[in-house]
């Protein structure tokens, strides 16, 4: 369905898949669902403050979490798919234990502040979206 004005068409989003991909590992989709995950915006919340090593990061995200409890084995796994796409790096020290930290790439960097930019538009219109949700449930009943 084609329509005036600079509403995209279905032919031009089309095309930008093509381009960039629709399948489930292409980073448009892979990316949206980590920042759409219980864990991985808040990860590079924390991490944007600066270097975290891993233990005080889980104690941290599990303080301002909601949730309240982030298990070792959960924190590894989304630090690694935030590590394998470039947005953290890792550092290991040659300590006995070793200390392991990490950080924000420029990548990541780059992704916090478009995250940090759609959780600002979120949060200014969170009144709106409140009240939206308080009418459509109204009207559920």
């Amino acid at each position: 369905m084609e329509s005036g004005g600079s509403r995209p068409t279905i032919a031009a989003l089309e095309a930008e898949m093509v381009v960039h991909g629709k399948g489930r590992d292409d980073p448009a989709r892979e990316v949206m669902g980590l920042l759409g995950d219980r864990w991985s915006t808040l990860i590079l919340l924390v991490l944007a403050t600066g270097p975290w090593r891993h233990a005080e990061l889980r104690r941290t995200l599990a303080m301002l979490s909601a949730e309240q409890a982030l298990s070792q084995r959960v924190l590894t796994l989304k630090l690694r798919t935030l590590e394998r796409d470039g947005f953290v790096w890792r550092r290991v020290s040659g300590d006995v234990p070793p200390k392991v930290t990490y950080g924000l790439t420029p990548l990541g960097t780059d992704l916090h502040t478009e995250a940090r930019r759609l959780i600002d538009w979120i949060n200014s219109r969170s009144p709106a979206i409140r009240e939206a949700r308080a009418v459509f449930d109204r009207g559920q009943d």
